[in-house]
């Protein structure tokens, strides 16, 4: 079944939590059907993927608020909004599933600040739209960006 990993992850997947389900009921099983390696393996990756969407959420909710203090644009502003929005309601998700991850929320906003603001810089370019004020310069603090402020204008 270790095989099996490499070609249908779903299938392994099952197959490992059945068998990890019927030893903890007591059952007797055949120890060699458990893929240890590849299970530890996946339970860390759960845990990089619970940072990673906390990181992608901040770094959209960044990119936003920046958009709407830079763009000189009226519309889509309302979607912006609606964007952050959806960020932060997907963060309490994260942070409900995953409350450990709370405590580093500061150092994931200050670390998707300039990834976020690139993004930004190049999206004005293409729209040919020049910026209100200085990209580089925006900075949120961690208040600004997991609670319920905006910008002003």
């Amino acid at each position: 079944m270790n095989d099996v990993y490499d070609t249908d992850l779903l299938q392994w997947s099952e197959h490992q939590g059945a068998l990890l389900r019927r030893r903890a009921a007591g059952e007797s099983i055949d120890e060699a059907e458990l893929d240890w390696p590849h299970v530890a393996e996946e339970i860390e990756a759960l845990g990089k993927f619970e940072r990673s969407a906390l990181a992608s959420h901040i770094a959209t909710i960044i990119e936003h608020l920046a958009k709407l203090e830079a763009s000189p644009a009226i519309e889509p502003r309302i979607g912006w909004q609606e964007t952050i929005l959806r960020a932060r309601a997907d963060i309490e998700d994260v942070l409900a599933g995953s409350p450990s991850l709370r405590p580093t929320q500061d150092a994931v906003v200050v670390r998707q600040h300039g990834r976020a603001l690139r993004l930004v810089t190049s999206s004005l370019a293409l729209y040919g739209e020049t910026p209100r004020v200085v990209v580089a310069n925006i900075r949120y603090r961690s208040d600004q960006v997991l609670g319920a402020w905006f910008p002003v204008g």
